[in-house]
């Protein structure tokens, strides 16, 4: 699969949505992917997890882990492509933990995903989560990259699609200027 055909799940989805959007980030928009629509279908999240799976082939992974609530369905799914366990972050009084009785063990391999990388926040998070435990993270991987500058994560990051969305802040959001309602589809609301 290219970009073009990741592009086009999220079209034939109805997942790239028009309107006046506040991400998890705080930055508003115009436009926002809402990956639960693609990732609500078995079959194509597979595929999509597959495709991710092959950016780490030959890297030894125990863990597959992405925060709640977006990398849920894409963690489990990528762990099941490369054969490790598929862990969750989730927040905890504003704060990225590891609870449910997951464990991470000392040296163990780990890959963050997400569904939707924008500014990288929340996936640096879950590595630190995951450093705190002692595990090694060996990389990262997303659905989609629609972060406006290159993101370092210290680790090989790797994404199906890279989506460019203009973002604003809400003072120079030009949507808030028209009065146009907004609408919090994310993690944070």
């Amino acid at each position: 699969m290219n970009e073009k055909d990741i592009l086009g799940i999220f079209t034939d989805n109805k997942a790239l949505l028009e309107g006046h959007f506040k991400l998890s980030s705080g930055l508003h928009s115009e436009k926002y992917l809402q990956c639960a629509l693609v990732l609500q279908h078995p079959d194509i999240a597979e595929k999509l997890s597959e495709e991710l799976a092959k950016k780490f082939s030959g890297k030894h992974i125990d863990i597959v882990i992405g925060p709640a609530l977006g990398g849920i369905t894409f963690a489990y799914e990528v762990a099941r492509a490369v054969g490790a366990k598929g862990l969750f972050t989730e927040r905890q009084e504003g704060k990225m933990v590891l609870r449910r009785g997951f464990t991470i063990g000392k040296n163990e391999k780990v890959l963050v995903v997400e569904d939707v990388v924008t500014t990288g926040g929340s996936t640096k998070e879950v590595i630190d989560v995951v450093r705190s435990m002692g595990g090694e993270v060996i990389g990262v991987g997303s659905v989609i990259d629609r972060s406006s500058e290159k993101i370092e994560f210290g680790v090989p990051f790797h994404a199906l699609a890279k989506v460019k969305v203009q973002t604003f802040e809400e003072k120079d959001c030009p949507l808030c200027k028209k009065n146009i309602p907004v609408a919090k589809p994310g993690s944070r609301k």
